[in-house]
């Protein structure tokens, strides 16, 4: 397989994002990070620099729609195009619906499905053109299947993405672009900061299993593999009673 050498993360300031950053820097690719905090980006990239080929940093609000493509087409002229994309910026807010906290959980659709909607769309138009990349979709296990209460919009926001991934899979498949969607489960990251679980993985461990998915390039992932592969084929055909006690 074609090493992926250029490669976008957005919301990579922090979390998986600035793990999979760290990751694929030690291994000398090029890279384009954008993210909303500045600071942040400046000072991963300053550490990065000495072991990636090159870094392009670019600041980007993911729910800005019209800024998404002006960034990645900035990013992707720095690096002289892109090889793969990683629609990672998420949002975790919520609140159980009807509290009065709509706020929230607009705001997590807005960034997890109409944000990836429009990263989706711009890593595509490059794609196009350049007739090749790998698009890469970071959706979650809680999109397998609708959760409630304050996880309720987040699970809903992550179910449309992964629904996004299977149709443009569907229209990419037996073309040189390729469209993976992987799935995290509870991965130790401020979006989980404050979840009890005893299946919590700590952030080093996710993110080499979340970087070891993407490298495979295929087109459904859980990660890490174990123990998320089972339980998210189990979500789609337990009782509601089981399922909600797993995730």
């Amino acid at each position: 397989m074609t090493t992926r050498q250029r490669i976008l993360i957005t919301g990579a300031s922090s979390g998986l994002g600035e793990g999979m950053a760290r990751r694929f820097a030690a291994q000398g690719r090029s890279l384009a990070l954008a993210a909303r905090r500045r600071d942040k980006l400046e000072a991963l990239a300053d550490e990065l620099r000495p072991s990636a080929e090159h870094v392009e940093v670019e600041t980007l609000d993911v729910t800005d729609v019209e800024a998404v493509p002006e960034v990645f087409g900035r990013l992707a002229a720095g690096l002289g195009g892109l090889d793969r994309v990683i629609v990672n910026a998420g949002l975790g807010k919520g609140a159980p619906l009807g509290t009065g906290k709509a706020a929230a959980n607009i705001e997590t659709v807005q960034t997890n499905l109409v944000g990836a909607l429009a990263q989706a769309e711009a890593a595509l138009e490059i794609f196009r053109a350049q007739n090749a990349g790998h698009l890469v979709l970071v959706s979650s296990i809680s999109g397998v299947r609708g959760m409630p209460k304050a996880q309720a919009a987040y699970s809903a926001s992550k179910a449309g993405l992964t629904a996004l991934g299977q149709g443009l899979q569907a229209e990419f498949a037996s073309s040189p672009i390729t469209v993976s969607v992987v799935a995290p489960g509870y991965i130790e990251t401020d979006i989980n900061r404050g979840v009890k679980t005893s299946l919590m993985v700590e952030t080093d461990k996710g993110v080499d299993a979340l970087v070891k998915a993407i490298e495979a390039e295929k087109d459904w992932a859980p990660v890490p593999a174990w123990p998320w592969t089972p339980i998210a084929a189990a979500l789609k055909f337990l009782p509601a009673s089981v399922s909600r006690r797993l995730v």
